[in-house]
């Protein structure tokens, strides 16, 4: 099939997920065309089977803020005409499903029909969604879509209680690359950074308040004060990296923490990790916890959203109320004082993120297509 995939270039989880099905269904033979306003994050080198089409957006005195979903509207009509597109894609509601429906529309009045895929991935539907500027468009632009899915079971329920729509959501979670997501021997590597032996902990994120990356230096904290000789790393950026340097500070902990920014290569540092710690406020999926875990690191992690849908409490790490920080450091010192316990949870982390193996659900989308398409009688 000729796909059109639209998503956002960033380093937040719609992005890389859409890329990485780019790069899986261009594997499988399709012919993929990529749309954003800049190249996404993932999509790093030359691949086989996949054109990237930046969106250009002209300034014009007339617009304080330039209109991205026109553009992208219109980019998605000149693939459709000129590369003959089987099907749009898109990532995120806003504005991406309703930029596909105008596209759509366009295309009609020429007699062609293009189905539309909307995946719904979280803040699209449980922050911006909600905001009352946009609630008509996104629920507009979600009935019109042909097809429409989520990454998790939580989403589908939340999209259902919060929007007035008659749309069926199908659940295709997020997925992991196991090759690459896997403990590798760093042992060089974990001694350059614990020279007396210590415990690793890491959390990664974007550093938005909604990741409360204090909340993981004060956890961090509590686990020293038990007595476990242990390093934390932090890997990421964003808007709460220096209020977590301030907390470091105040608490005497520089020595033991290190912040490594943004990373490609998170998987290296996953392979000398111990522990994951994830008390994210929302989080409608939890892919940075899968990647701990397919790398086989335990994770203890707040109990909303969809994580309980990733980690599985008591056998591949912990769950804890938002918030309860003595909680989450009470678990991380049981898991890294028991080595039997630390070893049987690192093997059911990795035994569970299987089961979100990439090839399988890359072909849980290609059958959606299929279903989709064949429902509005074409072939594929």
């Amino acid at each position: 099939m000729n796909i059109g995939i639209a998503c956002y270039p960033t380093f937040g989880g719609s992005g890389v997920v859409a890329t990485e099905l780019a790069k899986n269904l261009a594997k499988n033979g399709h012919n993929i065309h990529m749309m954003s306003y800049s190249r996404p994050a993932r999509l790093d080198t030359l691949e086989t089977g996949i054109t990237y089409h930046e969106v250009s957006i002209n300034s014009y005195p007339l617009f304080d803020y330039p209109p991205y979903a026109l553009a992208l509207a219109s980019q998605m009509v000149n693939l459709i005409e000129y590369e003959d597109l089987d099907l749009l894609h898109v990532h995120y509601a806003l504005p991406h499903a309703t930029s596909a429906y105008l596209a759509k529309q366009i295309m009609c009045e020429r007699g062609v029909t293009v189905p539309i895929i909307t995946t719904l991935h979280g803040t699209d539907i449980t922050l911006v969604g909600r905001d009352p500027s946009y609630k008509h468009v996104v629920e507009f632009s979600i009935d019109k879509s042909d097809g429409v899915t989520a990454v998790s079971e939580y989403l589908k329920r939340e999209t259902y209680e919060n929007f007035e729509i008659q749309q069926d959501i199908e659940v295709i979670p997020n997925f992991i690359d196991l090759d690459r997501f896997q403990k590798s021997n760093k042992s060089h590597f974990k001694k350059a950074i614990c020279p007396n032996d210590e415990k690793v902990v890491v959390h990664v994120s974007n550093f938005r308040k909604v990741k409360r990356v204090p909340e993981v230096v004060s956890v961090f904290a509590k686990i020293l004060e038990s007595g476990i000789k242990s390093k934390l790393l932090l890997v990421g950026d964003g808007p709460d990296r220096q209020k977590a340097e301030q907390q470091c500070r105040d608490l005497g902990i520089c020595d033991h923490v290190r912040f490594l920014g943004k990373l490609d290569q998170v998987e290296e540092v996953l392979s000398i990790a111990d522990l994951f710690l994830i008390p994210s406020g929302s989080e409608t999926f939890g892919l940075a916890a899968l990647e701990a875990m397919s790398c086989s690191v335990p994770v203890i992690s707040s109990n909303i959203g969809g994580l309980p849908e990733v980690n599985v409490h008591g056998e591949t790490g912990y769950l804890c109320d938002l918030d309860d920080v003595e909680c989450m450091a009470n678990y991380g010192v049981k898991i890294l004082s028991d080595p039997e316990l630390h070893e049987r949870m690192s093997q059911n982390a990795r035994k569970h993120a299987a089961t979100f193996k990439q090839e399988e659900v890359v072909k849980q989308y290609e059958n959606f297509y299929e279903k989709v398409r064949e429902r509005m009688g074409s072939k594929v």
